[in-house]
């Protein structure tokens, strides 16, 4: 069995392609030593298309917002990923959700998260 995701034809749309085909594809059009290892990534706690610039993509959303904003943010995203796991990414998706509330509570706690 070939683990290889398929190569995806220009004319093609990446829409209704699995994960594994968005990942081949985005990392074929990334540029070689702008991150160090893409292997050392996680999904869930530090996917590596949030993680290519100077900061981190959270961080850059919540400098952007208001604190009651960026609690207003988290807690649609743990919605969304709780609403769409039984249909997409099952416990990844949980795990996001998870991610999204702790993070959450850091937030509603004071601990600069």
């Amino acid at each position: 069995m070939n683990k290889e995701p398929k190569q995806i034809e220009l004319n093609m749309s990446i829409d209704n392609e699995p994960p594994e085909a968005w990942d081949a594809a985005w990392k074929a059009s990334y540029k070689k030593n702008t991150v160090e290892d893409l292997g050392t990534y996680d999904v869930v706690q530090r996917p590596a298309h949030y993680n290519a610039g100077a900061i981190e993509c959270i961080d850059g959303i919540k400098a952007m917002l208001t604190e009651q904003e960026f609690i207003g943010y988290l807690r649609g995203n743990s919605l969304k990923y709780r609403w769409r796991y039984p249909y997409k990414n099952g416990i990844e998706d949980l795990l996001k959700a998870e991610w999204y509330e702790t993070r959450l509570l850091g937030v509603l706690r004071g601990n600069g998260q």
